[in-house]
């Protein structure tokens, strides 16, 4: 004889809402991945900053190098005595006269690069002359012409753009009177000299005081 199976109802019993939870576990994840992928991409920024700031540290020091060499090599053109090179004749010599060194630097020869001090509301001589000039007309002069000193220059590693080149100014100061009643007068030199880095728009210009 079968027993009646009994019914009965799940009505109250608790089901999980399992559908509810179904995507958060993926957004959650591309949250993640968006920050850390942000993290990256400013860290790889961060590196090139640092990398470009370094090399334009590098080229600037080698202009400034070759700024520094120039205004050296100007000193030996001014001592004059290199004689395979030198000036044929000597304008830096007290005794020299001063027609030697010209208005805006516009010499050629031995008056190449010499210049006379422009004194009231002008500007310097140095200011007037365009230093990344080579052409036979430039009015500045290169590393050696006068010294017959090298300066590599090129693309084999890393070496400035071209020579530097430089221009003299002739200052005269004149002081107290002796007991004779006469103003002692001192001559002295203005250099001021451009070196270029790698690249010719990098340019570091300096200047220096001699007197010989």
């Amino acid at each position: 004889m079968h027993q009646p199976i009994k019914s009965f109802s799940l009505q109250g019993v608790y089901r999980p809402a399992r559908d509810a939870q179904h995507g958060v576990s993926l957004i959650m994840v591309m949250l993640i991945m968006v920050v850390v992928s942000m993290l990256g991409i400013g860290g790889v920024q961060i590196a090139m900053m640092a990398e470009r700031g370094a090399r334009n540290d590098r080229d600037m020091q080698v202009a400034f190098q070759a700024a520094e060499a120039a205004l050296l090599d100007a000193e030996f053109d001014i001592n004059n005595k290199n004689a395979s090179s030198k000036r044929t004749v000597n304008p830096f010599d007290k005794n020299s006269p001063a027609n030697l060194f010209l208005a805006d630097c516009a010499g050629t020869g031995d008056s190449l690069g010499l210049c006379t001090e422009n004194i009231g509301n002008t500007s310097p001589a140095w200011l007037k002359v365009d230093f990344t000039d080579t052409s036979t007309a430039a009015k500045t002069v290169e590393f050696g012409k006068f010294t017959g000193r090298a300066f590599p220059v090129g693309a084999a590693g890393i070496q400035p753009y071209q020579k530097p080149r430089y221009v003299i100014e002739r200052l005269e100061r004149s002081f107290g009177a002796d007991g004779s009643g006469v103003q002692n007068t001192v001559i002295f030199f203005r250099i001021t000299a451009m070196g270029f880095g790698p690249r010719q728009d990098l340019q570091v210009v300096l200047q220096s005081i001699y007197r010989n």
